[in-house]
């Protein structure tokens, strides 16, 4: 036997040795991911996780010491990925997602981009898709709680300071608005548009403009359907294209909202708060203050005090005493336990009824 002979047999034994201890790692590595499924779908957090993904690639192929290899071991750690993130979704497919309103909805959207192997779930309102929630209806809900354009969702704030739920994760998603009309319509023909109030609003340039009559609706999509339903030439809705084109209508004028950089943030809510890891970099905070001179300003103090950029504060009425209010604020840096604690006690000795409603990593694009 040479000595060619001699080394293609151990590296062939070596790769079988390996292979076999790779299968399995694999298999160790894959039970792991179904723990990480089901927390995920428990949590509301979606299965793609590019920055945690790009970290760890880089970590792990600097453990290669040979730089001819490592781009090939990049792409193994790439390919593993994939299939674990394939498992995942094989394992989450089904999670019960409540939104508010019908199909083609713009929460429908942002439901379907942020879980898409969920089964959306409609309800006629934002109380009605947080109960199912709280009930157990649903795994979790996808509700906007802010516009670029018209402000902050007001009934979806007070369902977060009311109600029992965690927001875990927050999305931004770009709000195209359209015209839409029945088949034989055109924008001469009609002569009142309806939609959502934000819509109305996004859009009342272009409707000045063509001089429509407005009427407003539940939801855009609701809208859309009422049109489809009536089949009158004179009648437009502001909508999207998901749901000009769920209910077999006429895209008449594209993208008609005056501000181009239209967004809504949209919030995932969960019966379950996530893990306090290193990676949740902001926080959301509800206060309400003690009728004391200062007592605000003392409160905002506290952030800075513990080193936390405060990012956002607003106000809603309390509902429960008149002129008093509750306090909405986001904040900037990770909270670890022990700095959490020191914030929530000095956050006490002025104010009332503290809660940290929130945790969630750097706001995603969807």
């Amino acid at each position: 036997m040479t000595d060619y002979d001699k080394k293609f047999r151990e590296a062939r034994e070596t790769i079988s040795r390996v292979d076999k201890e790779i299968a399995k790692l694999f298999e160790e590595r894959m039970k792991a991911a179904v723990d990480v499924a089901e927390y995920k779908k428990v949590n509301g957090i979606p299965i793609e996780d590019m920055v945690r993904e790009n970290r760890l690639i880089e970590t792990n192929s600097s453990l290669i010491e040979n730089d001819e290899i490592r781009s090939y071991y990049v792409s193994f750690l790439k390919n593993t990925m994939n299939l674990s993130k394939d498992y995942q979704h094989k394992i989450i497919d089904g999670t019960r997602v409540a939104f508010s309103g019908v199909k083609g909805a713009f929460a429908e959207i942002a439901v379907k981009r942020i879980f898409p192997d969920s089964v959306p779930v409609s309800y006629p309102d934002f109380k009605s898709a947080y109960k199912a929630v709280e009930i157990g209806e649903c795994d979790v809900a996808v509700l906007p709680i802010e516009n670029s354009y018209e402000g902050d969702v007001a009934r979806v704030m007070d369902l977060t300071y009311f109600g029992s739920l965690h927001i875990n994760g927050i999305y931004d998603m770009g709000i195209e608005q359209h015209l839409f009309g029945t088949q034989s319509a055109e924008s001469k023909t009609i002569k009142k548009v309806v939609s959502h109030p934000q819509a109305l609003g996004q859009c009342a340039e272009y409707i000045d403009e063509k001089g429509y009559a407005t009427e407003e609706m539940v939801n855009t999509a609701v809208a859309a359907s009422v049109v489809a339903q009536k089949q009158d030439d004179t009648l437009g809705v502001i909508c999207s294209l998901e749901a000009g084109n769920e209910y077999g209508l006429k895209l008449i004028d594209r993208k008609i909202n005056k501000d181009s950089a239209n967004t809504t943030r949209f919030a995932v809510f969960s019966r379950i708060a996530r893990d306090n890891t290193p990676d949740l970099n902001n926080f959301i905070v509800l206060f309400t203050v003690r009728d004391e001179a200062g007592s605000l300003g003392k409160a905002v103090s506290v952030f800075g005090e513990c080193g936390y950029n405060l990012k956002a504060l607003k106000s809603r009425p309390s509902k429960d005493v008149i002129w008093n209010y509750y306090f909405f604020l986001e904040g900037e840096g990770h909270l670890t336990p022990e700095a959490e604690k020191t914030m929530i006690e000095k956050l006490s000795e002025v104010c009332t009824n503290v809660r940290l409603v929130g945790r969630y990593p750097k706001e995603q694009s969807i």
